[in-house]
């Protein structure tokens, strides 16, 4: 098998003039990164030289040609190994990317050998590109950065690329719609795991990109991206630093930004809202909210709202969404559409893994499943299962403990620590950063996370910590929830207008406890602090 060849020039229109017609690669399918001392474009073509020409006319801010070239390159090859790449590039950091998401392709189609050039000649390619210097992080690297995780050039599936275009549509045609009270919904419903984090990434980068062409009907829309998640907009202001056509602006907060377009007495065009389930579902002081629901306030705000949204994730009563309030929201609005995306991408479990933990969430303990792919385990001690996750922190990177937020009342030290059943092994609470979100640190691997550290991103190996407020009655054969052993206290503010007050509470805690449980890519484990369902987890 020949190598692949990486070649430099000048980005001048006198060295392609220069070139000798006779080289092969001026008609051969080959890929290019064009980059200067900030910004880079990375494409792929079948005539090189004049697509080189076409770049001088109108590419600023670039200093070299990075040609690369191997006799097996054919068009499918190039076309997928250009959108790897984009997604790559974006995650190391090093650059800005002048590209727009349509050069890079949201669904890749298989071709002929497509394993080979996806991973042997991708880590050949990567690892020249490293050794000279044009990027800065290995692919183990990348692959764990939350940046690349939901970058917007991430390929989708089929069913998220439907789900895309759909999206797409629909703003287009209902941002021009007769502008009424409220404005148009789109709800897109999945349970965690499902990749709708990764597809809204995706639509509002295009919907940026579009709204900067005058042929499109988003031209000088203005339009945002919402998120009631500090960990989760770190990221999304993360992807804004490398992506051109991404401004930090555009993405917020949704109380600042309700505030800010009311005082402004501004309507956005279309406001996306990630994590939708953490909206306020009444108004809360201590937040500086009003209203009497953020999403209804957003939907008076803008002519389209798009949310993404999973009922089962709501983490606090004063986010409390049921069907009732969100058929309600719908019926104000003068269109509204409805998606269902259903397909696990985080987890690489089995059926039964998955069902376990749905079963869990339902308060049953189902027999441990087997998997012979997906690393499934229980632990005596808690001390046992952290040093089994730093070691897979070792081999794989991205391997966290995480606990139910049961611990904060044992303080020792200005420190809050998640403790074993005994006492005689403790682990750190979770820290927090401006910058960085709480996983990527590497200190953090001897912490403990909590559910706000963690929600909507992926680990490697997750180890869940299932404190006090989660028993087990062998006579029901059921999980009990004790939620006053939950010490999440602002889970429990704004129990006005809520009928089964401890019903809802309970449901906060199981809802954490199936966030927690779905973070982990390779592998679960668990350690549980009651004696009875530790036993009965571990009879299995």
């Amino acid at each position: 098998m020949s190598a692949i060849e990486l070649l430099k020039f000048p980005f001048k229109q006198t060295y392609m003039n220069e070139l000798n017609n006779s080289e092969q690669f001026l008609n051969y399918p080959v890929i290019y990164i064009l980059n200067g001392k900030k910004e880079a474009y990375i494409g792929e073509t079948v005539y090189f030289k004049k697509r080189m020409k076409a770049h001088l006319k109108t590419r600023t801010n670039i200093d070299q040609i990075n040609l690369i070239k191997h006799e097996q390159f054919n068009r499918s090859a190039t076309f997928h190994l250009e959108t790897k790449l984009i997604n790559y590039f974006l995650g190391d950091e090093k650059y800005t990317l002048q590209n727009k998401s349509k050069t890079a392709s949201d669904f890749t189609h298989n071709y002929y050998n497509k394993p080979y050039y996806d991973q042997q000649i991708f880590k050949e390619l990567w690892q020249q590109l490293y050794e000279e210097k044009l990027v800065n992080h290995q692919l183990e690297q990348i692959e764990n950065k939350d940046i690349f995780k939901i970058s917007p050039y991430k390929e989708l599936s089929l069913d998220q690329a439907e789900l895309k275009e759909s999206v797409l549509g629909f703003c287009e045609k209902q941002v021009q719609a007769t502008t009424a009270d409220y404005g148009s919904l789109l709800v897109i419903e999945g349970e965690a795991g499902v990749g709708k984090s990764v597809v809204l990434s995706s639509i509002f980068n295009t919907i940026q990109e579009r709204a900067e062409e005058a042929s499109s009907p988003l031209y000088k829309t203005e339009n945002y991206l919402v998120v009631n998640h500090e960990e989760m907009f770190k990221t999304y202001k993360g992807i804004a630093k490398s992506v051109k056509h991404l401004k930090a602006k555009n993405f917020s907060k949704p109380t600042p930004l309700i505030n800010n377009l009311q005082k402004t007495m501004k309507k956005a065009d279309i406001i996306f809202v990630d994590e939708a389930h953490l909206l306020l579902t009444k108004s809360d002081t201590y937040n500086n909210f009003y209203g009497n629901n953020q999403l209804e306030e957003l939907l008076k705000l803008a002519k389209v709202v798009v949310v993404v949204y999973d009922p089962d994730q709501v983490l606090k009563l004063k986010s409390l969404w049921g069907n009732a309030i969100l058929e309600k929201l719908k019926k104000l609005s003068p269109y509204q559409e409805e998606y269902q995306l259903s397909n696990q991408f985080r987890m690489q479990a089995n059926d039964e893994v998955i069902d376990w933990i749905n079963a869990f969430k339902k308060k049953e303990v189902l027999e441990i499943p087997k998997d012979e792919n997906y690393d499934f385990k229980v632990f005596e001690t808690m001390e046992e299962m952290h040093e089994k996750i730093k070691s897979q922190n070792d081999q794989y990177g991205l391997s966290r403990v995480v606990s139910t937020f049961d611990y904060l009342h044992k303080k020792d030290g200005g420190t809050y620590y998640v403790k074993e059943s005994n006492g005689e092994y403790q682990i750190p609470w979770n820290t927090t950063s401006t910058k960085y979100t709480w996983a990527e640190k590497p200190e953090t691997v001897h912490e403990a996370g909590s559910i706000y550290t963690i929600q909507g991103f992926d680990l490697n190996y997750v180890g869940v910590v299932l404190g006090p407020s989660v028993k087990y009655d062998p006579t029901t054969e059921k999980i009990v929830i004790d939620t006053s052993k939950y010490m999440d206290k602002g889970a429990y503010t704004g129990v006005e207008g809520i009928e089964h007050v401890e019903v809802a509470k309970e449901k906060i805690v199981l809802n954490s406890i199936n966030i927690l449980m779905k973070r982990g890519i390779k592998g679960l484990y668990i350690y549980a602090s009651d004696e009875a369902l530790r036993e009965k987890l571990l009879s299995y």
